[in-house]
């Protein structure tokens, strides 16, 4: 017999993901009224728009429904698993096209916890500058490096929660952190010089 509409909200996402696994679509529309304001939130901040962003949440749902199965409890909470998934469709979407980037201070403090962005300075125009350069560089660096990065700034994880997400050591964590971060101080360098990068990468 088929659960009521007010039993659904009452599960659990763990206990909503099995039922989306048996292809529910009830137990799905709960899942994406759980998550699919973070997830937006998330795709927007890593692609700078709108509708990009709308796009790219949709496409990270429709995957979620079609292999909602893959989803293993073990790894890590529901919301965690949908907002990898949505990282990983908007920096697929950043390599796919161009446009604005987000707003990006960009040092090692707003990577590992996802500092708030600062307000308008004198140095904005310099901020906005190294922003889109540092889009560019990110889609450059290997996937492992991009990937822990992008959950750290752009999904606002912490280290130990992407341990978890992703099952492996802390310390490869940061170490595949800071080799991304060090590759995208060299990048900027090259395409900016040391003195235009000084205030946004100290």
């Amino acid at each position: 017999m088929a659960m009521k509409t007010d039993e659904l909200h009452r599960l659990a996402d763990e206990d909503l993901m099995t039922l989306v696994e048996r292809r529910d679509q009830r137990a799905f529309e709960v899942i994406y009224d759980r998550h699919g304001g973070a997830a937006y939130s998330l795709a927007h901040r890593i692609v700078g728009d709108p509708q990009t962003a709308e796009d790219v949440t949709q496409e990270a749902f429709l995957s979620i429904w079609r292999s909602g199965g893959r989803y293993d409890r073990a790894r890590g909470s529901v919301r965690s698993w949908t907002l990898g998934v949505t990282r990983n469709r908007a920096i697929d979407a950043l390599r796919r096209q161009a446009g604005k980037a987000p707003k990006l201070d960009f040092d090692d403090d707003a990577a590992l916890e996802a500092q708030p962005a600062a307000e308008l300075t004198d140095s904005e125009a310099i901020r906005r500058e190294t922003a889109r350069r540092v889009r560019g560089a990110l889609a450059r660096l290997p996937d492992e490096q991009s990937e822990v990065i992008g959950l750290a700034y752009f999904g606002g994880f912490t280290h130990a929660e992407i341990a978890q997400m992703l099952g492996m050591p802390l310390g490869t964590v940061k170490g595949r952190m800071r080799l991304g971060l060090e590759k995208v101080r060299v990048q900027l360098a090259e395409a900016m010089g040391v003195g235009g990068t000084s205030e946004a990468l100290p």
